[in-house]
């Protein structure tokens, strides 16, 4: 709860009407091109500071009334744990209302919670998972209906990641006016100044003009249906962040020495074989290399008879029989595992609830997918010694609950192929059945490596991989015999002989995408491609993102309306989400309510996938564990 202030007992100011400054530079205007961008200046409205609780039952039947309301809120620190509100601003067609709840204190939010938690009035506000968690935290409140400027802005941008969706960016592109931010960064825990009420009324009252420029936009390149997906997920989002995922450091720390001597030791081994093919070997004796050295690493590599012409992974493939490149390998993975996680994971891990709160980037990649950062939790590699640092309290389990092959799926739904449709309807496994059609054997005489080869291949061809990438793919399965380009060729020629309505869906996914310059997913997310017709290389990326983004985009729109699925069910239980990653999501659960739960989890998972796939089964494999395991 937001706790009270310690001079609460005070008798509180009257509340204040107060008119929202322009600084003289911001009264010029930004001087982009299309004319002056320009504040209202004189035309702003004038703002009422609340400070008298008296105020707020009348105010509560206003706001009921009212059909959109902007929201904002001021802390003292960005972290919900650690910091508290301080204002909330709110703004209405006609009034804006900044409400000190320091001097109001903790019923505030408590009145006002049906205002903020109801679907009517709409709220609107910019970077609604910030907000929601400050209120989920401090006050309990769930906001009801919301619009988010911000993700808005990222769906209107059509997978442009260059442009810029803060407040005054969005605010002086759609509305052609300035904000001032300096404020944002000022101490919001004392006395307040004039110019921190005014930034606070400043950026509450754009946020209703934003939502009716952002809402024609949507219109426009009919993102309606998006929009909706994205801004029903806010809240599950926020809750995900604020609930953690349990860390146990002490197994973490010992994970961490085992591979900080397997390193050293590895790094011993690769010296010494390097060193037989150093060049400088043969005049000093004993020569030291640096390991780190791509140039010293090269050369004692050509030195060992390796014909080789870098050191990349790739490269190295082909050799990786050679003791001194199996060394490399298993050198460079130890060495990214520490260098990504190691110790410098520990300091992810929170001062008050002992988890991880990463941050998750709800419209993190063109393709709509989360990403996640401070700590990146869903970069975590799916090893068994790893993830078992994941695991949940004492008397609590985690579900992990993953959609099986689901970009599969969502193919054969797209596509229609009779052969693939098969598979799945008769729930067979698509891998082995690929190679048995491939390489015309029996499915019970399909190999590992067979199998392994269709499952490449299944994977490969809708991310646009062409035979060389496939050649390189086929040599990891076979240990390191790379095929010939030929040879790869011809497997993807049998593989769109026996998929021929998948090889259809795809050449014209990618044409469109081409044409159109645009690819959407099943619902309606957009990517618009910017690139030189007279280039090849550009011309061919976007034929493989053509192929790629409806597929990978519409699996970001299941996972989203499944963490809104999930997230209402677990309401009357014990249990909240605490990770999400791609095709997952991970659930923290009471033990005595695992089963219950997980059936759910599964249930509501499926039930997201059918609002988008219509004609395919869709399969969801669930795992009750103290861990992070599947």
């Amino acid at each position: 709860m937001l706790e009270e202030n310690r001079e609460e007992g005070r008798e509180s100011p009257p509340a204040v009407h107060r008119r929202a400054k322009v600084s003289e530079e911001e009264a010029k205007g930004s001087g982009s091109s299309g004319g002056d961008a320009r504040l209202r200046g004189n035309d702003m409205r004038t703002y009422r500071v609340i400070t008298q609780p008296i105020e707020l039952e009348a105010l509560r039947e206003r706001l009921l009334a009212e059909p959109v309301l902007g929201v904002d809120t001021e802390t003292t620190a960005l972290d919900p744990y650690q910091g508290r509100i301080r204002l909330l601003q709110l703004a209405t067609r006609d009034e804006i209302l900044v409400l000190d709840l320091f001097a109001l204190g903790r019923r505030a939010l408590e009145v006002l919670r049906p205002v903020l938690e109801g679907d009517h009035p709409v709220k609107v506000l910019h970077n609604a998972k910030f907000d929601a968690k400050m209120l989920r935290h401090h006050a309990g409140i769930e906001l009801g209906r919301l619009f988010d400027t911000m993700l808005a802005s990222q769906l209107v941008a059509a997978g442009d990641m260059a442009k810029r969706h803060g407040l005054a960016d969005v605010v002086e592109r759609y509305l052609r006016e300035r904000v001032e931010k300096a404020p944002q960064v000022s101490d919001w825990s004392g006395e307040l100044s004039s110019r921190q009420l005014d930034y606070a009324a400043r950026d509450v009252e754009v946020l209703l003009p934003l939502r009716h420029a952002l809402i024609e936009r949507l219109k426009e390149l009919g993102l309606v249906r998006v929009a909706k997906l994205e801004f029903e997920c806010v809240v599950p989002t926020a809750a995900m962040e604020l609930a953690g995922m349990p860390f146990d450091v002490e197994r973490w720390e010992a994970l961490v020495q085992t591979w900080e001597q397997r390193r050293a030791h590895v790094e011993e081994a690769l010296r010494r074989e390097l060193a037989q093919g150093s060049p400088q070997a043969n005049l000093f004796g004993h020569v030291e290399i640096n390991v780190n050295s791509p140039h010293q690493v090269l050369a004692s590599l050509r030195g060992l008879g390796l014909p080789i012409e870098g050191t990349s992974e790739a490269e190295l493939l082909p050799y990786r029989a050679h003791p001194a490149v199996q060394l490399l390998l298993e050198y460079r993975s130890v060495q990214k595992l520490l260098s990504t996680f190691g110790r410098g994971f520990l300091e992810h891990r929170h001062p008050v609830t002992g988890r991880l709160h990463g941050d998750f980037h709800q419209i993190g990649t063109p393709t709509g997918r989360y990403s996640c950062s401070e700590p990146n939790i869903q970069q975590v590699p799916n090893v068994p010694e790893i993830r078992a640092c994941f695991r949940a309290p004492v008397g609590r389990r985690l579900i992990v609950a993953d959609y099986s092959q689901i970009e599969l799926r969502i193919l054969a739904e797209f596509s229609q192929d009779p052969k693939m449709l098969e598979a799945f309807l008769n729930g067979l496994d698509l891998h082995r059945m690929t190679a048995s059609w491939m390489f015309k054997i029996p499915p019970e005489e399909v190999t590992k490596e067979q199998r392994a080869i269709a499952k490449t291949i299944n994977f490969g061809l809708m991310y646009g991989m062409g035979a060389a990438s496939l050649a390189t793919r086929v040599a990891e399965v076979r240990d390191g015999a790379s095929p010939s380009l030929a040879e790869a060729e011809a497997l993807i020629a049998s593989y769109f002989e026996i998929y021929r309505k998948v090889a259809e869906w795809l050449r014209a996914a990618s044409d469109t995408a081409v044409s159109l310059r645009q690819s959407r997913s099943q619902s309606g997310r957009l990517w618009r491609f910017q690139f030189d017709p007279t280039d090849r290389e550009q011309v061919a990326a976007v034929h493989r993102l053509g192929k790629n983004f409806p597929i990978q985009g519409t699996g970001a729109d299941i996972l989203k309306r499944a963490m809104r699925l999930v997230y209402d069910a677990l309401r009357p239980y014990d249990a909240q989400i605490v990770n999400s990653i791609h095709d997952e999501i991970v659930v923290e659960v009471a033990e005595d309510q695992a089963e219950e739960v997980a059936h759910l989890v599964r249930e509501r998972m499926i039930a997201a996938g059918r609002e988008f796939i219509k004609t395919v089964p869709i399969e969801v494999e669930v795992v009750i564990s103290e861990a992070w395991t599947k």
